[in-house]
């Protein structure tokens, strides 16, 4: 019931301000998981439905960014693939990383949303005006988060987000019924 209350609030509240929303990588556009081919290289799997969501908030004129820990060049190479123009990988301190991008945009907190899925998530709270996490992140930042998905990362919780920004924007109930028409992601 909570959960309802808080979502239906969000929606009114502060979806409808979003203009940047922030994507950690690891754990929320993958399930976290980490795969080695023969040469010792990492291989990530994404998840095409949140590709999709990535190129229709594009579409809508929200920018995506994805802001990770981790360096791969899988990552890389999944931004270029979804015309990601922020991609940046090996990040220490996201916070700082977060603060710099919104300066570059010239946006504000309220008009930022970040997705992670684990505890090194929760320093970006400052600059924040949505903090959400997959249904499966860290106790401790879905215990601290503005919004907890019911999907989980790696599989669709950048969908499901995404589609309630779209839904925010009244763009949603077009694209379920004339579809999408630039291929998938």
């Amino acid at each position: 019931m909570r959960q309802l209350l808080q979502r239906t609030l969000l929606r009114r509240r502060d979806l409808a301000a979003i203009e940047l929303l922030v994507c950690d990588v690891d754990g929320v556009l993958t399930d976290g998981g980490l795969h080695y081919d023969e040469q010792g290289q990492v291989v990530k799997r994404f998840d095409v439905r949140d590709g999709l969501a990535i190129r229709m908030l594009q579409r809508a004129g929200i920018e995506v960014a994805f802001l990770s820990g981790g360096r791969s060049g899988a990552i890389e190479q999944r931004a270029r693939h979804l015309h990601v123009n922020h991609c940046l990988v090996g990040v220490g301190d996201k916070l700082s990383a977060l603060s710099q991008l919104q300066a570059h945009l010239q946006l504000e907190r309220q008009q930022t949303a970040f997705i992670g899925d684990d505890l090194n998530d929760l320093t970006v709270r400052p600059a924040t005006g949505l903090l959400i996490c997959p249904a499966d992140g860290a106790r401790g930042l879905r215990r601290q988060a503005d919004w907890v998905l019911h999907r989980r990362g790696g599989d669709g919780a950048v969908r499901e987000l995404a589609e309630a920004l779209l839904q925010q924007r009244g763009l949603l109930q077009s694209l379920n019924r004339e579809g999408w028409r630039e291929g998938n992601a």
